[in-house]
């Protein structure tokens, strides 16, 4: 069966003071192998990995990537089915009107969905798009069930996992499909579908950029329950890791076959078993490999220790982050954050007297902050700073569709799930909040700012202090364009934003000049010049 993969262009937010970064689809290019090892024909077509420099102004934020149309022409009519990613519900707009021009013009050929915001928000997204069938949750299994029947025509009433419309329009939602336990099996994602290369040359990765990239994904869910995080609704809080020496063995490969030496681990929880670590880390070192990799999304602090950390960093581990999210013990609970001040700084500490990158994550404007909850995270931001942590990052609060916290706001009348809700998570770095994106009430959204820049002054200040030599490595880096820390990310990107919109102005149009790639299958790769519309 010839099944065409698309991953759709996102909206990035040119106001937004973050270093966060769209990276390689590693969910699709999962599914891309299942599908190929199954016998099916796989296409791609990756609307950022064609376009990675193409912005296109949609309201106060940017589309980047391929237009619709450009998509529409890759397509090969001689597909049999489609299959859709989307990471995030901020990005819905966007693919739901790909959907829609998908379907007008390949009417009779399915469209099969799925990731996060699919698994988060079922009903929303078949009732306003034309989506045949729904994948939910973890992936793999259900997609090659589900395009088996496809292609033999047959009944997908019993397929676990799956949501889709019957013959008389309504909708039916399978029971979901158990977590995949044997994880060493899956095999490894099929990136000979991608252009690693435009994402890595265009920056276009999770985390610091150190070099050509490769996201890896070690361990699959998280066993807590933060009422925030979509996470127990997308993979239960079931965790299952990898073994060591398989995940060293792909990292080798793509090291070998792409020249790949920075690997950002996707991870939720990467770092809970401590033994696990300990492993990895012997299974590095002692293949020799000259490599560097990072935990980019908040770390577990538990097993980090002294030996950990030098470990660690032995292996070629540059950068990890900590998730405090907040400096007030009550508000922690109120979130189910299962964290301490003090296993918290004994990870710290560790970390930086072994010399790795470390950065924070806070929280701000949680439901049920009020005045003494920002005092303490502001006290603990200056603690972190003194502590010699590298960098902190300072969102705003935002609900995510199907979670603990966004269940609780819906019940009081404060979401409406429209457009607006989805893509708040695109303005959560915005300089300054505003009314309408606010859910503490004890708080205008002025003084929620306010407490914000408190936050973000409270750590520079003391890390600056104390280590005044950092300002001077940060402007010298920013100079060379280098990366070794998540303020100089964010300086690269606003940098490379700047240009990307300079260009768009230039033209006139309200798009970039950019060099367009085709689609990809194996063994085919040619690359056409563009100005952002494709030739006949």
């Amino acid at each position: 069966m010839k099944v065409t993969l698309i991953h759709p262009p996102v909206y990035i937010n040119k106001e937004g003071l973050t270093a966060l970064r769209p990276s390689l689809p590693l969910g699709l290019a999962y599914i891309a192998s299942v599908l190929r090892d199954e016998g099916h024909q796989i296409e791609v077509v990756d609307a950022l990995g064609c376009a990675p420099e193409q912005m296109i102004q949609d309201g106060d934020i940017y589309r980047l990537g391929l237009t619709p149309e450009e998509i529409i022409q890759r397509i090969d009519p001689k597909t049999e089915a489609f299959g859709l990613t989307s990471m995030w519900s901020y990005s819905w707009p966007i693919v739901r009107e790909l959907i829609h021009r998908i379907k007008e013009t390949f009417s009779e050929i399915p469209i099969v969905c799925g990731g996060e915001h699919f698994t988060a928000a079922p009903e929303l997204s078949i009732e306003q798009a034309p989506i045949d069938y729904l994948v939910l949750g973890e992936g793999e299994e259900t997609a090659i069930a589900l395009f088996e029947a496809l292609q033999n025509k047959t009944e997908v009433s019993g397929i676990p996992g799956v949501v889709y419309r019957q013959t008389n329009d309504t909708l039916q939602k399978n029971e979901r499909r158990n977590r995949i336990r044997k994880v060493d099996e899956i095999p490894w994602p099929a990136w000979e579908y991608f252009d690693v290369e435009a994402y890595s040359t265009n920056r276009l990765v999770s985390g610091i950029y150190y070099g050509k990239t490769v996201p890896i994904l070690a361990t699959r869910g998280c066993p807590y329950q933060c009422t925030y995080c979509s996470s127990p609704n997308m993979w239960t809080t079931r965790w299952y890791a990898r073994t060591p020496k398989q995940v060293a063995d792909e990292i080798e490969y793509y090291h070998e076959k792409y020249g790949a030496n920075n690997f950002p681990f996707q991870d939720l929880t990467a770092i809970l078993k401590r033994q696990w670590v300990v492993d990895f880390c012997d299974e590095i070192e002692t293949r020799g490999l000259d490599i560097t990799w990072q935990l980019p999304a908040g770390t577990r602090s538990e097993v980090i220790d002294e030996e950990v950390a030098e470990l660690l960093v032995r292996s070629g581990c540059k950068s990890l982050n900590f998730a405090p999210e907040s400096g007030s013990e009550r508000t922690r609970k109120h979130m189910k954050k299962m964290l301490t001040d003090e296993k918290l700084f004994r990870a710290v500490h560790a970390s930086v007297k072994a010399g790795l990158n470390v950065g924070a994550f806070f929280v701000l404007a949680y439901p049920t902050d009020e005045i003494e909850d920002m005092k303490a995270t502001v006290k603990l931001a200056a603690r972190l700073g003194r502590a010699g942590i590298d960098d902190v990052s300072a969102g705003f609060f935002f609900p995510l569709p199907s979670t603990e916290i966004t269940s609780q706001l819906e019940s009081e009348g404060k979401i409406n799930y429209d457009d607006n809700f989805l893509k708040l998570p695109i303005y959560v770095h915005n300089k300054f909040l505003t009314e309408d994106r606010k859910f503490c009430d004890p708080f205008t959204a002025k003084q929620l700012t306010f407490w914000k820049y408190r936050v973000v002054a409270a750590f520079y200040l003391n890390s600056f202090f104390f280590r005044p030599k950092r300002i001077f490595t940060i402007f010298w880096n920013f100079l060379h364009g280098r990366e070794t820390s998540k303020i100089e990310s964010f300086l690269q990107e606003t940098r490379r934003k700047f240009k990307l919109r300079n260009k768009s102005r230039a033209l006139g149009n309200g798009q970039t000049a950019i060099k367009l790639k085709p689609m990809t299958t194996v063994g085919k790769e040619e690359e056409t010049v563009s100005t952002g519309k494709m030739d006949g």
